[in-house]
């Protein structure tokens, strides 16, 4: 029976991975830090004595976790902790990470320790460990702008001007005509242009597992997550993805505010598709003899499916009695992307997934789910 262990598997994406995986017919261990600001207090159950089979580090385990997970409490910064989480483990499914756009540059060193050092230091255990096998989380913030076709064929556009957003000018245009871009699915072979610290982070993610892959032989499957959502996503933080704000503006009451014009395009993929992406990565890097041992293959996990920040708003809205109708306020974050949306074409073709939960659906759904406890950022 295969073991795999889950960094970060008391999290709202990891979480899901392990419902999936322990239905596959997985063994599953959990490495999770539960760091305040992404699971509060509330999320934590006393330690059990022997609940951890000589595994924890720490003296707690994250309530709701199924029973037959091993739970290792630790960071995965730390050498000893991931040596013992990878005692019996045949493939690793890294999930571990600080997310989103977070508050200002001051989170720059803690991005930095907790993603690119975690995986550095997971990936120097698992050489040491004998494991070649690695499923790592990355995301679309890799590619930073979308794509786009203009008057010339495609293109990328810079960073967009504070003057043009200022003046309510959001779309991108082509800098020798003026005239507007059009925007086109990303896919895995265009350009990556990190645009903020967290994005710097998980292409480092990237880059150290392809060093680490090219050193060792080793497979990797880097699965670049367009915006999950769904039950359980971490209420009313800034690190929180825009789903989970607009669904916390909601559960308070209030009318979901949208910046821009709304019609930023995105593709939203629902976190059970994610976590069905997930456990095909671990298939396809079992595949002995695999083209592409001693690399990476990235994959975009996305739902094919183009709808707007608007649309996810009105959306939410509709499917709450009583809400508010969103509002639509014109600010702007100044490092937001206008348009990028995913051709997830490589992930169906060669692992076979494709999203289940259609939008229309996980919306319904979304918008009455619990979500985690607001936490302290």
């Amino acid at each position: 029976m295969t073991v795999v262990l889950i960094t970060g598997g008391a999290g709202f994406i990891g979480s899901a991975i392990v419902d999936a995986a322990l239905a596959h017919g997985y063994t599953v261990r959990v490495l999770d830090s539960l760091r305040a600001d992404v699971h509060g207090p509330a999320s934590v159950l006393p330690h059990v004595p022997g609940s951890e089979r000589g595994f924890g580090a720490g003296n707690a385990r994250p309530a709701g976790l199924d029973p037959r997970v091993e739970f290792v409490h630790g960071d995965v910064t730390d050498p000893a902790t991931v040596a013992r989480s990878l005692a019996g483990i045949d493939v690793v499914c890294h999930q571990a990470a600080k997310v989103g756009l977070g508050v200002d540059f001051a989170d720059a060193p803690d991005y930095v320790h907790s993603n690119e050092v975690g995986t550095a230091v997971l990936l120097a255990a698992m050489t040491e460990s004998g494991i070649s096998r690695l499923v790592l989380a990355s995301s679309m913030v890799v590619y930073g702008e979308g794509s786009y076709r203009g008057p010339n064929g495609p293109t990328r556009p810079g960073p967009r001007l504070a003057s043009d957003l200022d003046a309510g000018r959001f779309d991108p245009v082509d800098p020798e005509t003026g005239q507007a871009l059009e925007p086109v699915l990303v896919t895995e072979t265009d350009p990556l242009d990190p645009r903020n610290v967290y994005a710097s982070s998980k292409l480092g993610q990237e880059y150290l597992a392809r060093a680490w892959a090219r050193s060792t032989g080793g497979r990797v499957a880097a699965l670049r997550y367009h915006n999950v959502y769904g039950p359980g996503m971490p209420q009313n933080t800034p690190y929180a993805g825009v789903a989970s704000l607009f669904r916390s503006a909601i559960e308070r009451g209030e009318a979901p505010r949208v910046y821009e014009d709304g019609r930023q395009r995105r593709d939203f993929v629902h976190v059970r598709d994610v976590a069905a992406a997930n456990v095909a990565a671990l298939e396809f890097t079992a595949w002995e003899g695999s083209a592409h041992s001693g690399a990476v293959r990235p994959f975009n996990v996305g739902s094919g499916i183009v709808h707007t920040i608007g649309d996810m708003a009105t959306a939410l809205a509709a499917a709450t009695a009583g809400s508010l109708a969103p509002i639509v306020t014109g600010q702007y974050r100044l490092g937001d992307v206008r348009h990028i949306t995913a051709s997830s074409e490589r992930l169906r073709t060669e692992l076979g997934w494709s999203a289940q939960v259609s939008f229309e659906d996980g919306m319904r759904e979304f918008a009455t789910a619990p979500l985690r406890a607001a936490v302290r950022p």
